[in-house]
């Protein structure tokens, strides 16, 4: 029976390379990593890097379900890699940073801390002396107003031994009123300059306090950016290692896949005949009837001796959009990979077909399984059932011929059939449920348009 395998199996045609889908599937899978998508912001990097996977996936869908899948994922790995790592490289600085901030503080707080030190020995130190100077000056002034001397202990201080007579003493007692005078002097300079000590070591302590503050802050953010750049380097490492995995086994079964691909290749090209024929005998089938309408028209107007009739243009090939097809599905289903003809090899990929690029030739709708599906023209069904090339449960119908073009419509995965083999179908009418039968990695409608022989895009088709 006909059989278009979209799937990124690229047909072109009667001599279709489909094979090339799997060019999509070790090329973006094996030995490489497909670049990552480049987008404005990182939302647009993750969904279009998504819909790349998603497009490897879907071109080998046909071929291998746990290939396809495995390609996908190896995709999407390698273009998740360079923004992995430049996180990892952002987080590390991150952790350098605040490091340093973390060093900066507590160099700070150590210098803060000395002068603390310093100022509290000088506070301490000057505190001594002034007591002692006021004790000295106290026993200085008692003894004078008592005695007019100078007790043993004070004649030693002013560096004297003698027990000298009364104006020795007098004397004595003169130098020491001075010294007294003096000292008091010094004893206020002291106090004033402790008072300003006081005021720097509160200062001091006040600044300590606040280093201090900020350098548990600095701590705690860098604990934070370790964290984060080692979480960031474990996810780095899991994507290297993933994909080393799926690396190593796509190697290890590229023969099985080669041999895989030349045996779809063959499947795909006699599909594509068969499709490529049934649609050229309709198109002769309808250039046959006009051309024996317009006759009948001629020998009709020879028979009346009507001499003016004139035999009208050969028609040409309308618009296909002339079929008026409707969407397939009752509601809106968002499209998750599209169609795709010669779509480039992924650099640094393997190409196995030599070809430089992939096809898929329909397009996938994320249905859910179960999801209705309806008839988007009317015409006869040619396929009704299951096929053993990858699709599942399928259906293909034929909707004719209209203004000299041939239109086929395919249903690939669905998970039951609703219409039998030459069954003649309206727009609108139930045809299947979709599903995830054959070569399929999850719940999806995939739908193709052929025309005249060759699969296109059925978006520009749908009304």
């Amino acid at each position: 029976m006909p059989r278009s395998w979209a799937k990124g199996l690229g047909m072109r045609g009667r001599t279709s390379a489909v094979s090339v889908a799997t060019v999509a599937v070790l090329a973006a899978a094996l030995l490489s990593g497909a670049p990552a998508a480049q987008a404005d912001n990182l939302d647009d990097q993750a969904k279009a890097l998504q819909n790349q996977a998603n497009d490897v996936e879907s071109s080998l869908e046909f071929l291998d379900a746990g290939i396809a899948t495995a390609a996908a994922n190896l995709t999407l790995y390698r273009g998740q890699l360079p923004g992995a790592q430049a996180a990892l490289s952002d987080a590390q600085t991150r952790v350098g940073a605040a490091t340093g901030a973390v060093d900066a503080l507590a160099a700070r707080v150590s210098l803060a801390q000395q002068n603390k030190d310093k100022i509290t020995g000088q506070i301490q130190s000057d505190q001594e002396k002034l007591t002692d100077t006021k004790k000295l000056i106290g026993q200085i002034a008692a003894q004078s107003y008592k005695s007019g001397g100078v007790p043993s202990n004070l004649s030693l201080f002013f560096g004297s031994s003698s027990t000298g007579n009364l104006a020795d003493g007098m004397d004595l007692a003169d130098q020491a009123m001075r010294s007294q005078n003096s000292m008091l002097d010094k004893l206020s300079q002291q106090n004033a300059t402790n008072v300003n000590s006081q005021a720097r070591l509160g200062a001091v302590e006040a600044e300590i306090t606040d280093l201090k503050g900020k350098a548990d802050a600095a701590l705690a953010a860098e604990k934070a950016a370790r964290d984060e750049a080692e979480a960031k380097k474990a996810a780095v490492d899991k994507l290297v290692a993933d994909a080393a995995a799926l690396d190593a086994e796509l190697t290890a079964k590229k023969p099985q896949i080669q041999a895989q691909m030349a045996a779809v290749k063959a499947q795909q090209d006699a599909v594509a005949g068969q499709i490529a024929e049934r649609q050229r005998q309709e198109l002769a089938a309808a250039a046959a009837a006009e051309a024996a309408r317009v006759a009948a028209e001629a020998a009709a107007a020879a028979a009346a001796g009507n001499n003016s009739y004139v035999p009208p243009a050969p028609q040409t090939q309308g618009n296909p959009s002339a079929f008026g097809l409707r969407h397939p599905f009752a509601a809106n289903i968002a499209i998750t990979s599209g169609f795709v003809k010669h779509r480039p090899v992924p650099p640094g990929t393997i190409d196995f077909n030599g070809t430089g690029f992939y096809d898929h030739t329909g397009i996938d709708f994320g249905a859910p399984c179960g999801t209705a599906i309806y008839a988007p023209a009317a015409g006869t069904v040619t396929t009704a059932g299951w096929t053993p090339y990858g699709g599942g449960f399928t259906v293909m119908i034929s909707h004719g011929v209209i203004q000299g073009n041939a239109l086929t419509t395919v249903y690939y995965h669905n998970s039951s059939v609703a219409v039998q083999t030459g069954q003649h179908v309206n727009s609108g009418d139930l045809i299947a449920y979709s599903g995830s039968t054959g070569n399929s990695t999850g719940c999806h409608a995939h739908f193709e348009t052929w025309l005249n022989g060759s699969p296109v895009d059925p978006m520009p088709l749908l009304g």
